[in-house]
């Protein structure tokens, strides 16, 4: 891990033309910042901190308040808060804890509420007196919050203030749910969420109009007089909005700047959420750096997009205008820099005879759709080189299926009963047994075993039609259902020895040469990294020697909300306009994901439309480099 001091210059890296960088120029961040290898890292960090601060209160016969939040970042703090207490007798006795914020109204015992996920994932698991744990009362009548919120504010008082702080950001920068236009002096208060906030917890609620339109939460300078605040945050879609909070100006329009001021606030990051800080995307604008070809390929690239130039016509005098005359003096003339990153570029592109052909390829894809989204050029591509294809589907995907889906295919069976005598009485007990829960259901209910197992089983038909349109059947299909995802909720269990014993075996039994796998961070609830857990944990028992000759390749794609950077891609495979179609026909195929996906993040457009602009976005920047223009591409990192 890296961390850097509170530092004090901009960057104007946003503007056209020559950069004016101050001359003792350092990275632009206003908070001290530390990047974590992995989101395990970042969790074991931060825990640790936490552990070291009870044990410490604990010697000296004194308590220690915790500021908590919720969502997906802070979970793995909590597991490894667990850990602690089963394995190393880590005791929360001495502990009091305050949470930022609930949904109102909200009552405590709903599957949504805070007060349950609390109980579910940190306070059921250790032994902190109940009388010690406090959150916003999302059940109190409206005529009652302003005092509830004041007794709320009186308790942190009492309490002796908050000692550490654990926060999250939104995608519009909120900490605890301070929306856009929250001021410094702000204290706990009834608040309206925000649209992009709401569209965010929708797939909670399985719909944004089931999403509370208010909540309770602590005011900025609650949070900011706790002496300790820890800030996290994961993924490339965190990247964006952590770049402004951190290195931005303080504004109300983004809540998290106003850390800035705090004497001991610390942005715990992990490597994808650190994207877009200026020391990781341009540390040549801030310090002296080491050329490796890496890292001239990605200035090369940035200085040809920033001046809109191919790489080819790059002068002298771009080069130095850019803070970038060292790589010039690096490899001897403008032009010898220019024709390497031209040639390195232009070597990753591989087209299908450059492809694998009559291998074993086990395809690994999270959700039933992961496949045919992310490489559904590929996998045509793999079927044509006559390779011996299995796409193995990690989990059932049936959370993410409508209701009235199933009603449409209850009527499917109950017509086939009816008009062909098929199912009979078997049919008819099913549906009525569907039916009654799905009238009586309400909004972010867990779905019957019947509903879950309706749900799976359409979602196994789609991703079979799917691969039929890319020359595949239903012999390639495996259908894993892994364990940690059958919680019938959003939020899913840990990985276990169990997830990794399923994965382990079906590729013992595949010996495969190569390897997909999705590789992207940005998947809104952590299925996608989950489950690369659990095939990371699977291949390193099956072939712990990865130096070996024998060992399989790992292929990395992304899947339905970013791509690999031309830069960081190891290869880029070229898709004409009629494989994009067939690609896209592909997608058609997943019906209950078609038009309005229950869990579609924050683009309004579909799945489909996604990948034609990214596809063909990949492939624009290439012909803008100066390179070979072609109608669409993928991307690829080999592990």
């Amino acid at each position: 891990m890296t961390a850097t001091t509170v530092p004090t210059a901009r960057d104007p890296e946003t503007e056209r033309g020559p950069l004016r960088i101050p001359d003792a120029a350092v990275a632009p961040e206003r908070m001290r910042v530390v990047i974590a290898d992995s989101h395990d890292a970042l969790a074991e960090t931060v825990a640790a901190r936490m552990a070291s601060l009870i044990r410490d209160r604990a010697k000296a016969g004194r308590k220690v308040v915790f500021g908590l939040a919720t969502g997906s970042t802070p979970v793995g703090v909590y597991r490894e808060l667990i850990r602690l207490h089963r394995e190393e007798e880590l005791s929360f006795a001495n502990v009091v804890t305050f949470n930022l914020d609930e949904y109102w109204p909200m009552s405590p015992d709903s599957i949504h509420a805070y007060h349950r996920f609390m109980h579910d994932n940190l306070f059921a698991h250790v032994d902190i007196p109940a009388a010690q744990i406090h959150i916003p009362n999302g059940a109190v009548p409206r005529e009652r919050v302003v005092a509830g919120c004041a007794a709320y504010e009186a308790a942190i008082r009492a309490a002796g203030g908050i000692d550490f702080q654990i926060l999250g950001i939104g995608k519009t920068g909120h900490i605890g749910f301070n929306e856009p236009g929250s001021g410094v002096g702000s204290r706990t208060r009834l608040v309206y969420l925000d649209n992009l906030t709401r569209r965010d917890a929708a797939a909670d609620f399985f719909g944004e109009e089931h999403v509370p339109r208010e909540a309770l939460t602590m005011g900025v300078a609650t949070i900011l007089e706790a002496r300790e605040i820890a800030i996290l945050a994961t993924g490339e879609h965190k990247a964006g909005i952590i770049r402004r909070a951190v290195e931005g100006d303080v504004t109300m329009e983004v809540a998290a700047s106003f850390l800035q001021r705090h004497p001991n606030a610390v942005c715990y990051l992990d490597s994808a959420a650190a994207a877009d800080l200026t020391r990781v995307a341009t540390p040549w604008l801030i310090d002296e750096v080491t050329w490796t070809p890496g890292l001239a390929m990605r200035a090369v690239t940035w200085l040809s997009q920033r001046t809109g130039k191919a790489i080819l016509k790059l002068t002298q005098a771009d080069y130095a205008d850019h803070h970038l005359s060292s790589l010039v003096a690096r490899y001897g003339s403008p032009g010898a820099v220019n024709g390497k990153i031209f040639n390195l570029l232009g070597a990753r592109i591989r087209g299908r005879s450059k492809l694998p052909a009559q291998r074993r390829v086990v395809v690994f894809s999270p959700h039933p759709d992961d496949d045919v989204i992310s490489m559904g050029g590929m996998l045509r591509k793999l079927v044509l080189n006559e390779n011996e294809i299995t796409v193995a589907y990690m989990t059932s995907g049936n959370i993410a299926v409508f209701d009235h889906d199933v009603r449409r295919y209850l009527d499917v069976l109950e017509r086939l009963a009816s008009d062909r005598g098929i199912g009979g009485v078997a049919v008819r007990e099913l549906s009525a047994k569907a039916r009654d829960f799905l009238a009586a259901k309400h909004a972010g209910d867990v779905d019957s075993p019947e509903i879950q197992d309706l749900k799976r089983i359409i979602r196994e038909a789609e991703a079979v039609s799917a691969i039929e349109t890319l020359g595949l059947g239903a012999a390639n299909a495996a259908f894993l259902n892994l364990p940690f995802y059958q919680t019938g909720k959003v939020r899913k269990d840990p990985i276990s020895a169990a997830d990794v014993a399923i994965v382990k075996a079906l590729l013992a039994e595949k010996q495969p040469h190569l390897i997909f796998i999705a590789g992207d961070l940005s998947d809104p609830h952590g299925t996608h990294r989950m489950c690369k857990a659990a095939i990371d944990a699977a291949v390193a028992e099956l072939w712990p020697d990865r130096a070996a000759s024998r060992t399989p390749e790992l292929w990395l794609y992304r899947g339905a909300w970013q791509e690999w950077p031309v830069t960081e891609a190891t290869w880029l495979v070229p898709m004409s306009q009629e494989e994009l179609r067939l690609k896209i026909q592909a997608i058609f195929k997943h019906q209950s994901q078609k038009d309005s996906a229950p869990f579609p993040g924050a683009d309004d457009r579909e799945f489909w439309q996604r990948v034609e602009s990214r596809n063909k976005d990949t492939a624009a920047i290439l012909d803008r480099l100066g390179l070979a223009e072609y109608f669409a591409m993928e991307a690829y990192v080999v592990e």
